[in-house]
Order: C-alpha cells, then sequence, then structure tokens
C-alpha cells in the first residue's frame, strides 16, 4: 500500500507523480470498444482527417481515467473507502495516438466526516501531454481512511 491516510494529505501540497503513459493506437480502440462509444472522430482515421484536428483523438475518457490510474499510487491505494465525486472535468486540448501523459495533483480541501471517522479529501488533477500541454482538469473527491492507532 502507498497511499496516504487522512491526515498525511496537506492542503495546498502539489504531488508531481512519476508515472506516465504513452497512449497507443490499441488502448484508444480497446476503451471505445469496452465503453461501447463508437464516435467516429475516436476511431474513423479517414472521417477524423477531415476534421479540425487532421487526426483521430484519443478518448477523453480514457486520458481522465488514465490519470486517476496514475494518481492512485501516490495518493489513494489501499486507504480509500470511495471516490465521491468527480466535478469540474474539462479537456482544454486533444489527446492523439502517441502523446504521453503525466499529471499533477493538488490538495484543494479536507475534512472530517461528520462522525470522525474518515476524512474526506478533495484533490485538483492536471492531466498533460509530453510538451507541459494541459490535455485535461478535473476535481476528484475521495473518502479516506484515517491513519489505525
Amino acid at each position: 500500500m502507498t497511499g496516504l491516510y487522512y491526515e498525511e494529505f496537506e492542503e495546498g501540497e502539489t504531488i508531481r507523480h512519476g508515472k506516465r503513459r504513452t497512449v497507443s493506437e490499441s488502448d484508444n480502440q480497446r476503451f471505445c470498444d469496452l465503453t461501447m462509444n463508437q464516435q467516429p472522430l475516436h476511431l474513423d482515421a479517414e472521417f477524423a482527417s477531415e476534421t479540425q484536428f487532421g487526426e483521430r483523438l484519443v478518448n477523453g475518457l480514457y486520458t481522465m481515467s488514465l490519470a486517476v490510474g496514475l494518481t492512485i499510487p501516490d495518493t489513494t491505494d489501499g486507504t480509500i473507502v470511495a471516490n465521491l465525486s468527480y466535478d469540474g472535468v474539462e479537456h482544454p486540448a486533444p489527446v492523439f495516438h502517441g502523446d504521453t501523459i503525466r499529471a499533477e495533483t493538488t490538495v484543494t480541501e479536507k475534512r472530517l466526516t461528520s462522525d470522525g471517522d474518515r476524512g474526506v479529501v478533495t484533490m485538483q488533477v492536471d492531466v498533460y501531454k509530453q510538451d507541459d500541454t494541459l490535455v485535461c482538469t478535473f476535481e476528484r473527491t475521495a473518502l479516506v481512511e484515517l491513519k489505525p492507532e
């Protein structure tokens, strides 16, 4: 277990996650297949070549999901009770096959639950590709265990 307990999160702290992933055509195809998303902008090279992007885009939900996965080891691996929400999702720039994704998490708020048995931690996750272009941003709120006594 590498995640943080509630007491270990510090408001204002930014965690620069060391794990990265280069997105392949296969990653995008499989994600679209699994989620039954047949948007031609993600899957049809000919269709996508006629758009303003000129090529297929990686599914934005894959980008977001990948970012969550990249952040888990440094945030909530083994300490999470539940993800409570994902809010304010934005995709300011596209991701293409071959882009390498990395993430940073900033702890924006934390509070104990009303019974004091667990904590709620809100984190801003910013996702970048290899040239430091911001490609996704969202807020993640998690219910986290307290450090065992």
